[in-house]
């Protein structure tokens, strides 16, 4: 199990990793719909995740949220990289009631990121574009390149569930062992 502790002037994170693991997560961020979506993350990817956050959120969510990215994204890279014998593709698209997210991601080690998810406003608390800067410090700190597109939905509750969960099962999936293909790049390395 991988762990990290990142300190700055907004925020102090203590996290653990484990992408072998059975989606068992201890959670606490103090912003409770952000720690109801890692619960997902965890558990539909199958990656035990440990963190505790301790950020500035008298001020707002958005440091706490960018920094659990970008501690989660480095401690990805460094459980992946250097990447032998799994599928390195992985895609899924999970529904929430009306709701349905379509996640296809490229363990590549060239981080990109498309957001496609047309919703404003809060959940709860929680403003909902959080949600995208979550997924861009992971990605690119992560090595990961993801395309997390909303097929259609209203409730901006389920609308993030499913990007969440979206992408922690294309991530299981891009993870499956497969011994046959070595190193998954013509290239011989990624």
């Amino acid at each position: 199990m991988e762990k990290l502790e990142r300190v700055t002037k907004e925020t102090k994170i203590c996290c653990s990793l484990n992408i072998n693991g059975t989606g068992n997560s201890n959670i606490k961020t103090n912003i409770g719909f952000f720690d109801h979506m890692l619960e997902a993350l965890s558990k539909h990817s199958g990656i035990d995740i440990e963190i505790t956050c301790d950020g500035d959120t008298h001020v707002d969510d958005h440091h706490s949220v960018e920094d659990c990215g970008i501690v989660i994204g480095q401690l990805l890279k460094k459980e992946i990289f250097p990447i032998q014998n799994v599928e390195r593709y992985g895609n899924a698209t999970v529904v929430m009631d009306e709701a349905s997210v379509t996640c296809a991601l490229d363990l590549s080690n060239r981080p990109f990121l498309v957001y496609e998810v047309d919703i404003f406003g809060k959940v709860g608390s929680f403003d909902v574009e959080l949600a995208e800067e979550f997924f861009h410090a992971l990605v690119m700190n992560s090595g990961i390149t993801a395309h997390i597109i909303q097929n259609r939905g209203r409730n901006k509750h389920h609308i993030i569930e499913a990007a969440f969960k979206s992408f922690a099962v294309a991530l299981r999936r891009a993870l499956v062992v497969n011994e046959k293909v070595g190193i998954p790049s013509t290239k011989g390395i990624l």
